[in-house]
């Protein structure tokens, strides 16, 4: 059988991921105590205990960094898309009020590059604990065939709690309340198909600079996350309402937290549109309405307060670097997002 098939002959070098899967162990280490399974076990063992938490609701969610990740492989930017996706997940839930506690990921690929693999798994775990969260578990899967060589799929999911009288799901929302801006700091995770197709028929934009910075560092900017400025308004009474803008823009998620019957009445034109945005408008001919449909147009998140909040809201952000600002008001409605005023490009 000296000309048998084997599983390396098959693409898959089983010795080489075992020593990459021994040399991740370091990477995933915490101080967590709840965390009680060593790196490598079958599955993950977390104590569920959460200090100061009366009625703890757990707040669960996945995501992946879409064809962001394509380009930021492409271009080395390995440990910027692991951040990506950790922060994504970290708004997703950060919006209801959630506090994040632990991440499991997955890492696919056509074939396991050992030093990739390894810079993966620290970029991850480095992220999660910027956030007060850590990564106790995944899988990586090596598939050939399925992907091609040096390609890689990465996804994550995210358990978070928050206390059952705290979560914040958009049911406080009045009429009368204002709707504010958190700034983005680029495109985050989302457009990215638009943005490669654009690079592929107008290869001249790679030659644009953007407050400094070439195009391809203003896109690959790592997606901004939001809860070390939030969490110390989790609780307050006027808080009514966030939502994280990502693919559909302000009208496609804003309308996902408001009550049946109110809508959000937005102007445009309020919109501190980044320069980003006005380079890819401009090279693309993009119409505004798929232009907000596509990107958060330098919105990352929404947050719904009372009108007499705004002083306190903004001065706290305001310490975080963060300076919020009032694009529109709570209506009568049926639950949309209507967009007034027209777009200000920079």
């Amino acid at each position: 059988m000296e000309n048998g098939f084997t599983y390396a002959g098959a693409g898959v070098n089983i010795r080489n991921a075992d020593e990459t899967k021994r040399e991740m162990a370091g990477s995933m280490e915490s101080d967590d105590a709840r965390i009680l399974n060593k790196p490598g076990a079958f599955a993950s063992l977390f104590a569920a205990s959460f200090r100061d938490v009366k009625e703890p609701v757990l707040v669960l969610k996945a995501e992946e960094p879409g064809s962001k990740q394509w380009l930021a492989f492409q271009h080395n930017q390995i440990r910027s898309i692991c951040y990506d996706l950790i922060h994504h997940l970290v708004n997703d839930i950060i919006v209801m009020g959630a506090k994040p506690e632990v991440v499991l990921d997955i890492i696919l690929c056509g074939q396991l590059e050992k030093e990739t693999v390894l810079e993966i798994v620290q970029g991850i775990p480095e992220a999660c604990k910027e956030q007060g969260c850590s990564l106790i578990g995944g899988e990586t899967s090596e598939q050939p065939k399925v992907l091609p060589a040096g390609t890689y799929m990465l996804h994550a999911s995210i358990l978070g709690v928050v206390d059952k009288e705290r979560i914040i799901d958009g049911s406080k929302i009045e009429i009368g309340d204002v709707v504010l801006a958190l700034p983005s700091n680029g495109l985050h995770t989302n457009g990215y198909s638009l943005v490669r197709k654009l690079m592929e028929e107008k290869p001249e934009i790679l030659k644009e600079t953007v407050e400094g910075e070439s195009f391809l560092e203003a896109i690959l900017k790592p997606h901004q996350c939001y809860y070390q400025m939030l969490k110390g308004l989790f609780g307050m009474e006027e808080l009514h309402g966030l939502a994280h803008i990502t693919g559909g823009g302000i009208e496609g998620n804003l309308n996902r937290i408001l009550p049946a019957n109110m809508s959000a009445k937005v102007d445009v034109g309020n919109l501190r549109v980044l320069p980003i945005f006005g380079v890819i408008k401009r090279y693309g001919q993009v119409p505004d309405t798929d232009m907000l449909r596509t990107f958060n147009m330098g919105v990352g998140i929404t947050m719904v307060v009372k009108p007499s909040a705004l002083p306190a809201v903004t001065a706290h952000l305001r310490q975080f670097g963060c300076e919020a600002y009032v694009i529109g008001e709570i209506v009568e409605g049926n639950q949309t997002v209507v967009l007034e005023g027209q777009l200000q490009y920079p």
